[in-house]
């Protein structure tokens, strides 16, 4: 990102701001890690990143529809060219048969270009959270061209 002058913002939901933070434990990150929103309500997802608060309505605040707009918000309500975006159930409670505890939408926007995606993470709140983290900069990692 630094060498095309890229910058990245976060839109955070089950992980409370663990991804802006394991950018921001990297020294000269202030080049490319433009801010971090923090938005584990609904309203925060409205308020900040622009999220439809029908869509959440519809589909729920952990869904493929919702990560999308917090992704594609994260770059429009910022000066980055480039989101990370999850929102999931990271448990123990909270998880339903159709989003059990450990269900993570990700959402990307790079130069662009959004995609996202869904896994499924076993363990405890820890274990999800810190899954999430990882997947998420790996993930992004491979999206950058």
């Amino acid at each position: 990102m630094q060498a095309r002058g890229w910058m990245l913002a976060t839109a955070e939901s089950c992980t409370g701001g663990m991804i802006a933070a394991a950018c921001t434990d990297l020294s000269g990150s202030s080049n490319w890690f433009e801010r971090g929103f923090v938005t584990y309500s609904n309203e925060a997802k409205t308020e900040l990143l622009g999220v439809d608060p029908a869509l959440i309505a519809q589909q729920g605040a952990v869904s493929e529809v919702v990560v999308r707009a917090m992704a594609f918000g994260a770059v429009r309500h910022s000066r980055a060219q480039v989101s990370v975006a999850v929102t999931g159930v990271a448990g123990p409670t909270g998880g339903s048969p159709q989003k059990p505890v450990g269900t993570v939408w990700f959402g990307f926007q790079v130069d662009g270009r959004l995609t996202s995606e869904t896994l499924r993470f076993d363990g405890d709140r820890a274990a999800v959270r810190s899954a999430t983290v990882d997947h998420a900069l790996q993930r992004l990692l491979q999206l950058l061209p």
